[in-house]
């Protein structure tokens, strides 16, 4: 059919200003519903890399069928910025905030947005799903605090938090944790 992807990616020359190297890192931002494209534009005119990853889904229209891009994430635009940059991005109409990981606005690591847009040239109609919560029995990986990357059983959950079994050191440890700081394996 010969379509095209649009990659609705854009790269400014914003790491070196002022005769000094900053730390740039990606961030996920919160749009208004509906505004994923136009945030995108709006920051890739006021000189922001931003990253607005697009589905090609097949819609059916009364007569016919038509591919479309669609953003992959409801709400959701990627922008790489340095972090005395934050406040401009939050002033760009359309955005509402940042998405905030354990109190400060969550990084997200370029290997990441690298298998983002390496999955969205291989497959069309991508779908997102949740993953889901922990339950009893789950094997997980801790994902921060003192027993990151430390591996073990979910005993019980509740709304928010979970309880681990950690095997270490030759005892047993049961931590009290949140949900988002274990990942099921």
């Amino acid at each position: 059919m010969g379509l095209r992807r649009r990659s609705y990616a854009y790269i400014a020359p914003n790491e070196i200003r002022d005769g000094m190297s900053k730390k740039i890192s990606w961030y996920a931002v919160y749009t208004k519903p509906r505004w994923e494209k136009k945030v995108h534009d709006l920051l890739a005119q006021k000189g922001f890399q931003s990253y607005c990853p697009l589905n090609k889904v097949r819609k059916k229209w009364s007569d016919r069928y038509k591919t479309v891009e669609e953003p992959l994430f409801k709400s959701y635009v990627f922008v790489r910025i340095a972090d005395e940059e934050k406040a401009n991005v939050r002033f760009v109409d359309g955005v509402v905030n940042f998405v905030y990981w354990l109190g400060k606005p969550a990084e997200v690591r370029e290997d990441e947005i690298d298998k983002i847009k390496r999955f969205l040239n291989e497959y069309q109609d991508v779908q997102v799903e949740q993953m889901p919560d922990p339950r009893p029995g789950d094997k997980v990986v801790i994902t921060s605090g003192v027993f990151m990357e430390q591996q073990g059983v979910v005993v019980s959950t509740d709304k928010k938090r979970v309880e681990v079994l950690i095997e270490s050191l030759g005892c047993r440890l049961v931590a009290f944790m949140d949900k988002e700081k274990v990942a099921v394996k």
